[in-house]
């Protein structure tokens, strides 16, 4: 095994234990989070085409339950907190980092796992947009209901995040669209046939990009562990809620899926099959495969920042468990997939 494959293979547990290693040093790296979180969204949306994204029932299915389970979810895991007697601080952490594991929108890696167990990336890639369009919107309103800051209004509260969210999730795919309406505009011009494509190369860059974000939030998740006062507990019932969480949102994105199939799987992008055998030959197969993902596979990077920007720091530890939960289930999946009637 070479260098490349080793660290590719690995990346995940590399980054989380070189962060936590070295917590002193990478704390300090937080401020560079949101753009390094831009530009690797920038870099997945060069990807797409815009004009040839669709929406479907399922899409909307989906987006409307993960936010009626946000609100429930955390509504619901405050009263139980109250009612065995939890501490103010114990239940912000399990009730707001609960809320993260649902809030948070879908990952840009997601399309390419669906790719490789036979749903469509078209549609998942139309899912992811309009999911993170939907989180710019509805963090800003929400947050401040969940955790207001002491001195603000609700509506100066809504409009800090709003200033610091939409950008990160809007921008980058505004520029990504520019960039290719520019640039195929340009070979128009010449007569040429030329269409924007990113390279390769370039379409790693927002691999490596995710690997430097987990070291810095592992850093200061650890941090804060190593210097707040906090209950064992609470972090151990939000770590094992989290994976609840993950299997329920995969679970019921596959049943939408399966029970409001898209048409057709549209365009697709570089689709990679493990397998033949394991792609399913009907849009119900397809769709149950690609709504799972857009549920259950999450921005987590995006959502352990937002907990440290605008919730108990700690609350973070739940997206940060979802990393695993979401990681392993993907693997496990993966695994069934290349193994399927061999």
């Amino acid at each position: 095994m070479g260098i490349k494959q080793f660290i590719d293979k690995y990346a995940l547990i590399l980054s989380m234990v070189i962060g936590a290693a070295g917590y002193s040093l990478f704390r300090h790296l937080t401020p560079v989070l949101p753009p390094m979180i831009g530009l690797m969204l920038f870099f997945t949306f060069c990807k797409v085409n815009p004009l040839d994204l669709r929406l479907h029932r399922w899409h909307w299915l989906v987006l409307f339950t993960q936010l009626a389970l946000t609100a429930g979810v955390y509504y619901s895991t405050v009263a139980l907190c109250r009612y065995f007697g939890a501490t103010a601080d114990n239940t912000a952490i399990i009730s707001e980092g609960l809320m993260m594991c649902f809030i948070m929108p879908t990952a840009t890696a997601a399309p390419i796992i669906a790719g490789k167990l036979g749903g469509s990336i078209q549609n998942l890639t139309t899912f992811t947009l309009l999911s993170n369009a939907a989180t710019a919107v509805i963090v800003p309103a929400f947050f401040p209901l969940v955790h207001p800051e002491g001195g603000l209004t609700f509506v100066a509260e809504m409009w800090l995040i709003l200033r610091r969210v939409s950008p990160l999730l809007l921008l980058p795919f505004v520029a990504a669209w520019a960039l290719r309406l520019g640039y195929d505009t340009v070979q128009r011009h010449k007569g040429s046939d030329k269409r924007f494509e990113l390279a390769r190369t370039w379409a790693q860059i927002p691999f490596y990009i995710w690997t430097g974000t987990l070291a810095i939030l592992m850093g200061d998740i650890t941090y804060n562990l190593v210097n707040a006062e906090y209950s064992w507990w609470s972090l151990a019932v939000l770590f094992f809620s989290s994976l609840i969480a993950c299997l329920l949102q995969y679970k019921l994105g596959q049943r939408i899926g399966f029970a409001y199939p898209a048409p057709s799987k549209g365009k697709e992008y570089k689709d990679v099959v493990i397998n033949p055998a394991a792609v399913p030959t009907t849009m119900s197969g397809v769709s149950r495969i690609t709504a799972g993902q857009a549920f259950g596979q999450k921005n987590t990077t995006l959502g352990v920042w937002m907990c440290q920007a605008f919730l108990n720091p700690l609350s973070a530890i739940g997206p940060a468990a979802y990393i695993i939960w979401q990681n392993a289930f993907n693997s496990a999946q993966l695994y069934r997939a290349a193994n399927y009637k061999k």
